[in-house]
């Protein structure tokens, strides 16, 4: 190893340091700002120890000063769109959460989602921990991983950030996390059709009965067995959703 190669190698160490640092904090309960500064600091160090040998013969020494600071901005905006699209997958879990809380009765039980950083439904911000360990209690994260150091060939650094691909892959996560969402949410939405049919029917037979006073506790009571019935399931078909949605940044 000559002199001569230390400024090169710290270049190349240094951009895929930022890849991996602006997907690590923005990803999902990785990137929360409950998790410290330095822990997410020396995961990114390490991981970049790891994909470092693999990635460096892709990865050209700049020209410029300018082109350090392109080439620099370039993997922060690929870093950030990885986690981003991590986090918007992981909103699926959320928005089925919110639709179960309104269906339930229980949208106005409202705290902070500790891997949103929002307050909403409590229901929304279980499904959001239920989600994160489902990740990985299933090793899901380790395609996040895999995508990252793919990342490095798909879009090779120095080059120009591809907004057209980037958009339509936004787009389509969107799309399909909001198409989740719903099914996940389905037999709350059928329970709830058929729950108020029924005491709209139970009124019209029995109007002397106070109708929302009974309504109330029976729809949290039954609504919790429905949930009770369906969570694995929910937990299954949001695993197969991420690593679904994972496939277009792998090889």
């Amino acid at each position: 190893m000559s002199v001569s190669f230390a400024p090169e190698a710290a270049y190349i160490f240094m951009l895929v340091l930022v890849r991996i640092a602006a997907m690590l904090m923005v990803m999902p309960a990785i990137g929360e700002s409950s998790i410290p500064g330095r822990i997410r600091l020396a995961l990114a160090l390490v991981l970049t120890l790891i994909l470092y040998p693999g990635v460096a013969p892709a990865i050209q020494p700049p020209a410029s000063l300018g082109a350090m600071v392109v080439a620099t901005g370039f993997e922060i905006g690929i870093g950030i769109f990885i986690g981003g699209v991590a986090r918007l997958l992981l909103s699926a879990a959320q928005v089925a959460g919110a639709i179960i809380a309104y269906q339930m009765g229980l949208a106005f039980a409202q705290n902070v989602d500790p891997t949103q950083g929002v307050q909403s439904a409590m229901l929304a911000s279980f499904l959001s921990v239920v989600a994160v360990t489902v990740i990985f209690a299933l090793d899901l994260h380790h395609l996040l991983i895999g995508a990252l150091g793919d990342s490095f060939i798909l879009f090779p650094p120095g080059g120009s950030l591809p907004t057209g691909q980037f958009a339509a892959l936004a787009i389509d996560v969107v799309a399909r996390s909001f198409s989740v969402a719903t099914q996940l949410s389905a037999p709350f939405l059928v329970f709830g059709v058929v729950f108020y049919v029924g005491l709209g029917i139970l009124s019209r037979l029995m109007p002397q009965v106070q109708i929302f006073f009974v309504a109330m506790p029976a729809n949290i009571f039954f609504g919790l067995i429905v949930m009770m019935l369906t969570m694995s399931a929910i937990g299954f078909w949001f695993a197969d959703h991420f690593a679904g949605s994972l496939d277009p940044m792998l090889r």
